[in-house]
């Protein structure tokens, strides 16, 4: 669940729910966010766990240690250079995108604004840190990640930030740190990594 609720925090699909819930209900939009999450993290799960069962059990402890450290080290270098103002560049882009979808659009009906918020949170988590985060986890054969530990770990991680960003989100946008978040998501890749390697090992 940590993995998953720092990689989402302060990402493009945060602060797109953050900006909904300021234009429309919040519950309409939490709604329509989590479920898009919910989405990517099933699609997610079984890309990870096909990739588990596709290759050789053998190699599969050593893949996954390599992708943990690989993306941990790519999250604290990608720190490095992330400037002080990262999170209100994500946050532009999300208001871009929001303003373009709801440019032609009238008054939304409720299910009009949880289709909205369900597809544009869609569509910006594909191919986001944390889709690659849950396919990692799905893939890694860690003793302590079972599919429902895994399934219910990852919802609640997305509940609770997408809970946060429809909530708070207007006042807690303003002091996430992005570069903070990056080094402790790389740092707990790199422990996940470790974890791995040490199965690996005969």
């Amino acid at each position: 669940m940590s993995a998953i609720t720092l990689a989402e925090l302060g990402d493009k699909t945060f602060f797109m729910a953050l900006i909904l819930a300021v234009r429309h209900r919040a519950r309409w939009v939490f709604l329509g966010a989590f479920a898009a999450l919910a989405a990517v993290t099933l699609i997610s799960l079984g890309l990870g766990y096909g990739l588990r069962q596709l290759l050789p059990q053998t190699w599969v402890p050593w893949i996954a240690a390599a992708l943990f450290l690989g993306f941990g080290l790519k999250l604290l270098i990608d720190a490095q250079g992330l400037g002080r103002d990262a999170a209100r560049a994500e946050q532009e882009e999300a208001q871009q995108v929001v303003d373009a979808a709801e440019q032609s659009r009238v008054a939304l009906n409720p299910w009009g604004v949880i289709w909205e918020a369900f597809a544009l949170v869609f569509v910006a988590e594909l191919g986001d840190r944390t889709q690659f985060t849950t396919i990692f986890l799905a893939a890694a054969p860690l003793e302590v990640f079972g599919f429902a530990g895994l399934l219910a770990g990852t919802l609640l991680g997305h509940a609770l930030v997408t809970g946060v960003a429809v909530g708070a989100g207007k006042w807690i946008g303003r002091w996430l740190d992005e570069r903070l978040i990056y080094r402790l998501s790389g740092g707990l890749f790199l422990v996940f990594g470790l974890l791995a390697l040490a199965q690996a090992l005969p």
